[in-house]
């Protein structure tokens, strides 16, 4: 066991970072700590999660089949070495004269089993042992296309779209499920000041003459802001009426701002005089500040004691006496100040629902007012936020500055004592107002989520934020919509009430296919592996809505299976209050649970468990960082670009692979096979077919290019066309171009190549006579119009399955046949002969054989016998059972006019919804009030809330 031992030292850092077991300390000075030194059994808790090395589900198909491959050839070798028993027992004695017995080989079935090893050496290019050489270049040229790809470029951030791995681009075209974080990633998460509400009146519409609301456009005259010559520049604002009623010096709306220069752990920098900058803990309370900064109350400076506010011109050093910080329990942060005149104030801003408890009796009236406008405000898609203040008395503070001191040193329950005193004196508060900060969705997230739920795939939003904030992103982004048949909201609070929830929605979903857990139809993946649940089809369309509360007890015991078939009938999913965990536990239930690719996408830490535990991790890189990005394989820096990373990168990748891999597995199978018919015709003796060149060149030089360039440049329709119609992406979901069902086709498909390049060549050759009268059924020219025959019917088979023919292609194909060509009556000539006799013993067999009309009808019969019933099946199929994509591609090719940008008709939904939000992350109060993160100005603050100052002042 690890033990724990905690010793509280005074040491020196000079400037140095000291590491205890994966804790950073930095200051620049003497200081108080608290240590703790882990014994080496002692395991540290990581938000990030555990990184698990991914493979695509075609991958391990690979693996899979090279195995039966592997059986398959077993198979095959045994069967010929029973047939070499079995005729050296019963003719091999009648040529024992000629062909002895070696001295090691007494017996027929000794004899088999060496012909065994040697068909195995034979037929060994059944295993495609360059078959994992040939897809990692294939992935790695299709990742080159994403990181080329202009269209997924970002100018204004200078950030390319990235392929961070090289192992996962042909699943990118079958993701069924994508999970995203809301904040940074649908939207930008620059929060701008939009509206706000002071004292029951409505600022930030523009109003005509007749006080009918207008549009905002470019010609919309904005604020000006020029006299204030600290006021940020980048600031807009539209309605006039609110800097007139500061410059005429409304009590409630300098309150108001005054307020929020105060009531925030925002930094502030100057880089240059009248240069503020602020580095905010959330980007919407860095608006709050710059909003009260552009109104005359400029935050100008702050030290762990003080907080400077340059108000309408004037400078006023506050005196800082507590920040009252957030967390996630309160929902809410207070500072308490001493203004110049000696007055103390406690301002306090929070989320509606928080603070409305906490007010003074007399501001019903009022409350009722704010309240009509935050409902407006979050109809309006804006994140909201609640400010109050309270005036206290001077003994009453000492009095609970005392309390919380001794609170604040407290070794037992220290959190649940603060919380006592915080909500001791955070009562009675008098009403000020509301906020609204406006986070703008990135361009063309609507668009984006259409597209993706036309092609069949399922959005699940997971955020921090508060529900109603999240359901008012989802109506904005598309993701619900009022066509819908209705919206699930889960907000149980014990197990039985999620429990009946689920199931109520469930049964109003699939009401044909309720059942119990009981009856669960289910397939099991292995002997004690997880549960698969089967697809079902709901009788319209729903979306869920989840808060953490209710998603805790889903995720336990056998709400997990509840959870996950009802979420998965719904076309949209939001969970909404979700810790990193969570949203990590969601997508691994899921994975668990559904036979589908997921996808994870996010922009910032909390983000990083999510996108490993998904198949596939997107990571954007926005205001957040770059922890999502580093931790991810892909990214780019706008959401918009997932359609066409899954579209058209992931569509093509995927097309490509599994062309690839039916091919491979073709040209090897019928390329091998010919040698197992020729045993039989060979007494099973392990005399190989071909030239022996020709088996070394086989896969090294004539088919290895014209399948790469297949593999690299191959499309069925171009990427415009792709993203117009996305309904060519469901084949991928559905895994149809390429299983085991695909294999045992493609098998069954090279068993009958085979028997026909075998046959044809044979009978061709049988007893047959050049023009010359001469013979030509002679092992070297049946060898040369095999391979031959051969190499033609796989060029012209990868010709019929190349759709998009470029350059590149056409030299590949033709340029190898050439090459083969030029090789074949290089090596079978005079010159080549007498130069490596042992070598190349087939002699003039090249113009001897190929300048005969018989033999190039045999390769006309070849070539017409392979092609000719795939041909015809691909056609019939068509036009008696044709696919989605066989629709669509139909539909393609008649329209003669280049494809058109696509356009997206979205519904917006037209309901009132609410939404308060706030930062979820615990605040700075304690690191500012420290003085840590400032230059030392006195020693470390133990308290954590309070300067150690101002207590001995009021001692």
């Amino acid at each position: 066991m690890g033990t724990l031992v905690f010793k509280r030292q005074k040491y020196p850092l000079d400037n140095e970072k000291m590491l205890l077991r994966g804790c950073t300390i930095r200051n620049t000075d003497w200081c108080f700590g608290l240590v703790i030194f882990a014994g080496p059994d002692t395991k540290l808790m990581q938000n990030s999660g555990r990184t698990t090395f991914k493979r695509t589900s075609i991958e391990r198909l690979m693996n899979f089949l090279v195995l039966v491959i592997f059986v398959f050839l077993a198979a095959l070798c045994l069967i010929l070495a029973l047939g070499h028993s079995i005729w050296e027992y019963h003719k091999g004695y009648y040529f024992q004269v000629y062909m002895p017995w070696a001295d090691e080989v007494h017996s027929s079935f000794f004899s088999a089993f060496l012909i065994f090893w040697s068909y195995v050496i034979i037929l060994n290019t059944l295993v495609p042992i360059s078959l994992y050489v040939s897809v990692e270049i294939i992935r790695l040229g299709n990742s080159f296309y994403i990181d080329w790809d202009r269209k997924m470029y970002y100018s204004p951030s200078d950030m390319p779209a990235q392929a961070r791995t090289t192992t996962l681009n042909e699943e990118l075209g079958q993701i069924k499920y994508i999970f995203s974080d809301k904040t940074g990633t649908l939207t930008q998460n620059i929060m701008v000041f939009n509206k706000c509400c002071i004292n029951g009146t409505s600022y930030g519409d523009v109003l005509d003459s007749k006080g009918q609301r207008v549009e905002i456009s470019e010609s919309t005259s904005k604020v000006d802001f020029s006299e204030n010559p600290l006021a940020d520049p980048k600031f807009v604002f539209y309605d006039h009426s609110l800097l007139e009623a500061v410059k005429r010096g409304d009590n409630a709306t300098h309150k108001f701002f005054r307020l929020l220069s105060l009531c925030h752990t925002v930094m502030p920098e100057e880089k240059k005089k009248g240069a503020l900058v602020y580095q905010a803990q959330s980007p919407d309370e860095g608006a709050l500040v710059t909003a009260a900064r552009n109104f005359g109350f400029v935050f100008r400076a702050r030290t762990p004691e003080t907080i400077t506010v340059v108000e309408m011109g004037e400078t006023v050093v506050y005196e800082l006496l507590a920040i009252l910080d957030f967390n996630n329990v309160r929902k809410r942060m207070s500072v308490i100040v001493r203004s110049p005149m000696g007055k103390l104030t406690l301002y306090c801003k929070g989320a509606d629902t928080i603070l409305y408890e906490r007010l003074h009796p007399s501001c019903g009236c009022l409350k009722e007012k704010t309240t009509i406008y935050l409902d407006e405000f979050a109809g309006e898609g804006l994140r909201t936020l609640v400010v109050a203040y309270k005036n206290l008395e001077e003994s009453y503070f000492e009095d609970w500055q005392m309390r919380h001191y001794e609170a604040s040193i407290a070794l037992d329950n220290r959190e649940e004592k603060l919380s006592l005193l915080y909500e001791d004196i955070e009562k009675d508060l008098m009403l000020l107002g509301a906020t609204a900060v406006e986070d703008k969705l990135q361009d063309g997230v609507p668009q984006t989520i259409d597209i993706l739920g036309k092609a069949k795939i399922k959005i699940w939003v997971l955020t921090g934020d508060k529900q109603e904030t999240a359901v008012n992103i989802g109506y904005s982004c598309n993701m619900l919509y009022d066509d819908m048949r209705d919206i699930f909201i889960i907000q149980g609070k014990t197990s039985q009430e999620v429990e009946e929830e689920l199931r109520k929605a469930r049964k109003k979903m699939n009401p044909e296919a309720f059942v119990d857990d009981r009856e669960l139809d289910i397939h099991v993946r292995k002997p004690g592996g997880s549960k698969v649940l089967l697809d079902e089809e709901p009788n319209a369309e729903y979306g869920l809505v989840i808060n953490g509360y209710s998603l805790a007890h889903a995720l336990e015991g056998p709400l997990q299976l509840e959870l996950v078939r009802t979420a998965c009938l719904c076309k949209a999913v939001i969970c909404c209050r979700v810790t990193p965990l969570q949203k990590a536990q969601v997508v691994e239930l899921v994975k668990r649970h559904k036979d589908a690719v997921t996808l994870a996408i996010g922009d910032g830490a909390n983000d990083v468990s999510m996108i490993k535990t998904a198949h596939i991790g997107v990571g954007i890189s926005g205001q957040e960082g770059m922890q999502a990005v580093l931790s991810s394989d892909f990214s780019f820096a706008q959401f918009r670009y997932l359609q066409r990373l899954l579209l058209v990168h992931g569509r093509w990748s995927y097309l490509r692979m599994c062309k690839f891999l039916a091919y491979f597995f073709y040209k090897n199978f019928t390329f091998t096979l010919v040698h197992f018919w020729y045993g039989f015709f060979s007494g099973f003796s392990a005399q190989t077919v071909y030239d022996e060149w020709f088996i070394t060149l086989y896969n090294m030089v004539y088919t290895s290019l014209p399948v790469l360039g297949m593999s690299l440049f191959d499309q069925d329709v171009n990427d415009r066309w792709s993203l117009q119609f996305p309904q060519l992406y469901e084949p991928g979901q559905q895994n149809l171009y390429f299983n085991k069902m695909e294999f045992v086709k493609c098998t069954l498909y090279s068993v009958y190549s085979s028997l026909v390049l075998f046959f044809v060549p044979y009978g061709t050759m049988f007893d047959s006579l050049r023009t010359d009268g001469k013979a030509i059924s002679d092992y070297q020219s049946f060898a040369l119009m095999a391979q031959t025959c051969l190499l033609i019917v796989v060029s012209v088979q990868m010709g019929l399955d190349t759709a998009y023919w470029t350059a590149v292609n056409q030299l590949f194909i033709w340029g190898s046949l050439a090459v083969y060509f030029v090789i074949t009556f290089t090596m079978y000539s005079n010159g080549t002969y007498l130069i490596f006799t042992a070598s190349f013993p087939f002699v003039g067999t090249a113009r001897n054989t190929l300048n005969q009309p018989a033999v190039w009808l045999s390769v006309s019969l070849c070539v017409a016998l392979c092609v000719l019933p795939v041909v015809g099946f691909r056609f019939l199929k068509t036009q008696l059972r044709p696919t989605i994509s066989d629709k669509v591609l139909a539909e393609v090719q008649t329209l003669r006019l280049p494809p058109p940008s696509p356009k997206h008709c979205l519904r917006r939904g037209s309901s009132r919804r609410s939404g308060y939000a706030f930062s979820h992350q615990y605040g700075f109060g304690a690191l500012i009030t420290s003085g840590r993160n400032m230059r030392p100005r006195s020693p470390f603050n133990l308290s954590g809330s309070f300067s150690p100052n101002a207590l001995r002042r009021h001692k």
